[in-house]
């Protein structure tokens, strides 16, 4: 453990936040003095972020809890482009319409993790459409181009792993990198912001910021970045058989959102305790050291703790009951995830339409292995159909009703 002298660092690092830091003992001596307004960018992509965003969400969070003053960047200028970093193709351009829908709706999750108000350390929350679409192209390319070397441009891993591949990278989002150093620069000038955090794969693109802002005004501003979050067996966290785990309870219901926490697998628990909830630490120690069949109930309370974050301490409530019932009693429940009944409606059908399986190929193996049920019966044939009430359950912990 490092010798941080500021609450902000002591806590990241404790709660395993921390990977890189482009200054860290000048990081620390200002945290241990004043109030530091960070950012963390967000483009809108989708309707809703996913787990996938949960880290950075929670370094705010954590940011606000030492005291100082999270900003939420929604990107509705650089989201025009795309986030090129690691990516193996071009992102498909969205218009201004969805990409303003994707910020309205994108926005009530924050309200959940952090506190918004006029205060020193109270959250706001900014999008870069309103500095970014101001841009004049000619003064720009004077201003801000002329400090940044295409030679290392070109070095980053983010743009050299697609060229690399002989993947194309198009002007337009080679110019992505150049967008978010302005961002930190405007936000430096803006409300006086001194920290920007990220993912690892943001590194490249943080220290622009860093950079830039030191050559331009000749203000310190810092870099912090987190671990890349896999699963124990290497897997990206956030990937599953039924796609991304959405925040927005529009997206995912608060049942799905619930049991993918508790689904975790055993040597996930410790880390996903540290990083997803606020349970003090001592705590934390206490059931990650569970094991065996204990270990069930330490999942059962990150899955309470997260999704009482997420969705609010009714929706954990209830999902964790839904769960009980479902697992405990064998009951049914209207809180399931659930398909409508169509004109005959397979097994095949339902079974991919709940999500548990990504293709029928999957489920046709399934039902040869016994591992689907009905009510309670194993069901092997494929063109079996189903009726409204029905309850199919896939494998041990997946369970889904029919609906008309």
């Amino acid at each position: 453990m490092s010798n941080y002298q500021s609450d902000l660092l002591r806590l990241l690092e404790t709660r395993g936040y921390i990977h890189q830091l482009t200054d860290a003992q000048g990081l620390d001596a200002l945290a241990a003095k004043q109030v530091v307004p960070g950012y963390i960018g967000f483009d809108p992509t989708a309707p809703s972020l996913h787990v996938g965003h949960l880290v950075s969400i929670m370094m705010l969070r954590q940011l606000q809890k030492a005291g100082h003053k999270p900003i939420v960047l929604m990107g509705g200028g650089t989201g025009k482009i795309g986030d090129p970093s690691f990516k193996d193709e071009a992102r498909k351009l969205l218009t201004t319409d969805l990409i303003a829908q994707n910020v309205a709706s994108i926005k009530r999750v924050f309200e959940r993790f952090l506190t918004f108000g006029d205060g020193p350390s109270d959250a706001c929350l900014l999008d870069n459409a309103e500095w970014l679409d101001r841009l004049e192209y000619i003064p720009f390319l004077r201003d801000i181009g002329q400090h940044f070397s295409v030679n290392r441009m070109l070095s980053f891993d983010s743009v050299k792993l697609r060229l690399d591949r002989e993947q194309s990278l198009s002007f337009l989002e080679f110019n992505y990198m150049i967008l978010q150093a302005y961002d930190f620069l405007e936000l430096s000038r803006r409300s006086a912001c001194r920290l920007q955090m990220g993912g690892s794969d943001q590194w490249g693109n943080i220290v622009n910021g860093v950079e830039l802002a030191r050559r331009v005004d000749g203000t310190q501003v810092f870099g912090l970045t987190t671990p890349l979050l896999t699963n124990a067996d290497g897997t990206k966290m956030g990937k599953t058989v039924g796609g991304a785990v959405w925040l927005n309870e529009d997206q995912l219901s608060h049942y799905d959102y619930w049991q993918f926490w508790r689904n975790t697998a055993d040597a996930d628990v410790a880390s996903r305790l540290r990083l997803f909830t606020d349970l003090p630490m001592d705590e934390v120690n206490r059931l990650a050291a569970l094991e065996g069949a204990e270990i069930n109930e330490a999942k059962k309370i990150l899955a309470n703790e997260a999704t009482a974050l997420c969705r609010g301490a009714d929706a954990a409530q209830a999902a964790a009951e839904t769960a009980r019932r479902t697992f405990e009693e064998g009951a049914s429940d209207a809180n399931l995830p659930t398909v409508s009944l169509g004109e005959g409606l397979t097994i095949v059908q339902a079974t991919t339409g709940l999500g548990f399986a990504a293709s029928n190929k999957e489920v046709r193996r399934k039902l040869t292995e016994g591992a689907i049920k009905v009510n309670g019966d194993v069901v092997t044939d494929p063109a079996a159909t189903l009726k409204a009430g029905d309850k199919l359950s896939f494998g041990a912990k997946k369970h889904g009703l029919i609906v008309a």
